[in-house]
């Protein structure tokens, strides 16, 4: 599928696009590969049926628990998410048409400072050929962000050294001063 900036632009604004939010628990999924797969497999699915029906996708998956994080499957000309839309006219050109991938999101304070990640994960060809393959590397993209998102350690906030000054008290002297005459 191919799309101009401005189609591109008028359906993400107007949220013309297929969605999807699932939500599971940690324990649901734990750590295992057999346990996301499924979660992984319907993801993928929805891209393709998007692709398809020549739509978007937007195909979320929110972990919930003690450091909740939501992953997303999004079809776009460039890796910005949905939200930054409006910055995609400073990368292309408006009257021409541009090929579709998919990106892989991760949202979770507990990913990196900016609390958001995304790479590509397919383009459109890959995973209309082979969409068991881009499963797999979706399952191996979700299990090393839930790794990440475990063994994350905020940065420390900067503590403000209070500097304690102490005044060296000075005295002086006043000199008696004497007239000459």
């Amino acid at each position: 599928m191919k799309i101009n900036l401005k189609d591109l632009n008028d359906k993400i604004e107007n949220q013309d696009y297929i969605q999807d939010l699932e939500t599971v628990k940690y324990a649901a999924i734990s750590k295992s590969k057999s346990k996301i797969k499924p979660y992984a497999k319907k993801m993928v699915k929805e891209v393709v049926a998007a692709f398809k029906h020549d739509s978007l996708v937007q195909t979320q998956l929110a972990v919930t628990g003690q450091r909740p994080v939501t992953f997303a499957l999004e079809t776009n000309i460039i890796n910005l998410p949905y939200a930054n839309y409006k910055k995609v006219a400073n990368f292309f050109e408006e009257g021409q048409e541009y090929g579709l991938n998919v990106y892989f999101e991760t949202r979770s304070e507990y990913v990196n400072v900016s609390h958001f990640r995304i790479d590509q994960l397919a383009t459109e060809e890959e995973i209309e050929q082979d969409s068991d393959a881009v499963v797999d590397k979706l399952v191996d993209a979700i299990v090393e962000k839930i790794k990440v998102v475990r063994e994350y350690k905020k940065p420390e906030s900067k503590a403000k050294t209070t500097k304690t000054t102490t005044k060296k008290k000075t005295t002086t002297k006043k000199k008696a001063t004497t007239k000459k005459k």
